[in-house]
């Protein structure tokens, strides 16, 4: 009897293709979620062009005190990520809110934001 070579799976050859294809698509979604995508062939390159330069006018304003008196801790909430959310510094809420514990906090509780 001749050996016959072994049957190669056409997985084998499509497996590689299949992970190249979706690393390249990986990184176009990517990329367009940063910004990187070229609008320009949908004729309102101008008035996105617009409305980037108002954006860039805004965020370079302070940002204003908060709304908000209060804020309701929720699942996972520790002060760092609350400061974070509510634009109130680490530092601000402990001084307003001398009764908390900062290691111990509870859903449903209330902390200060401003006086």
């Amino acid at each position: 009897m001749s050996a016959q070579p072994p049957r190669r799976s056409s997985a084998r050859l499509l497996a590689p293709l299949a992970l190249a294809a979706s690393a390249i698509a990986l990184l176009f979604v990517i990329g367009a979620a940063l910004g990187g995508g070229d609008d320009s062939s949908s004729g309102g390159a101008g008035v996105e062009t617009t409305e980037q330069v108002t954006t860039e006018t805004e965020s370079s304003e302070p940002p204003a005190q908060p709304r908000r008196r209060t804020y309701t801790v929720k699942a996972g909430d520790n002060l760092d990520l609350i400061a974070e959310k509510t634009e109130v510094p680490v530092d601000t809420l402990q001084e307003l809110n001398p009764e908390v514990d900062p290691q111990a906090l509870v859903i449903g509780q209330k902390i200060t934001l401003r006086e």
